[in-house]
């Protein structure tokens, strides 16, 4: 039951919104009786909404998913940085994990006006098609990139990368550069540079990024910026600041 239960809170993943009951039951393959059964259960528990004839995610889950420890410490640690980076050029900053094949955002900072992007935070995206993504790939254990690239390579774009090989090549540029950039490949007429965040060894515990619209997209100005991000956060994991 417990795994019906998430079954159909996952129809709910990546884009949130609200869904009918008969979406839901066909999303989380169960019968509509069984989805209506367990649906009344989660809107009992806070887990769900209910806004009529249709069902939200519920407040609970924000409550617990800010309590995730990795993620709450990583977070409150990172904000000041990505905040100076905001500063310093108005442009929007994301903050990502890993988890399995994908980026999961934990912190997103723009300004009014900010461009439409497919981030979000507690979104996914994935690892290839990104620019945080690429710098977790880049440094991670060695078999994680053989198993990406043994995959089928998601497309989110028409430039989004789906030749493995041209892949591995861009992947030992970042591992080269220690910088990570993804053109348009996530989202047209938006460009990404990322940098990878390091809290001991060499691998990459998370990486910031900067998301910009291709008219804007400096790299040389923008990289260093980025880079000092995120040698600042890893300095502070390091010390445990």
């Amino acid at each position: 039951m417990l795994e019906k239960a998430v079954a159909l809170l996952d129809c709910f993943s990546p884009g949130g919104g609200s869904f009918r009951l008969t979406e839901l039951a066909r999303g989380a393959g169960l019968s509509k009786t069984t989805a209506f059964r367990l649906a009344g259960e989660l809107v009992r528990l806070g887990l769900l909404e209910r806004d009529g004839d249709t069902y939200r995610l519920g407040g609970r889950l924000f409550e617990l998913g800010s309590l995730v420890p990795r993620r709450s410490s990583l977070r409150e640690t990172a904000v000041p940085y990505l905040q100076d980076l905001f500063e310093a050029t108005r442009e929007t900053v994301h903050l990502g994990i890993r988890d399995d094949h994908d980026v999961v955002y934990v912190e997103r900072i723009h300004g009014h006006g900010a461009v439409q992007l497919p981030s979000r935070i507690g979104g996914r995206l994935p690892l290839t098609c990104t620019g945080v993504g690429k710098a977790l790939l880049a440094f991670s254990e060695g078999e994680l990139v053989d198993e990406v690239l043994a995959a089928p390579l998601r497309r989110l774009t028409s430039y989004s990368i789906d030749d493995p090989v041209l892949l591995r090549t861009v992947i030992e540029q970042v591992q080269a550069s220690g910088i990570a950039y993804e053109e348009q490949e996530a989202a047209d007429g938006i460009s990404c540079i990322a940098a990878p965040v390091f809290a001991g060894r060499g691998i990459a515990v998370a990486a910031i990024s900067l998301a910009v619209p291709r008219g804007r997209f400096r790299p040389a100005q923008l990289a260093p910026a980025v880079r000092t991000a995120a040698l600042g956060l890893s300095r502070a994991l390091r010390e445990g600041v």
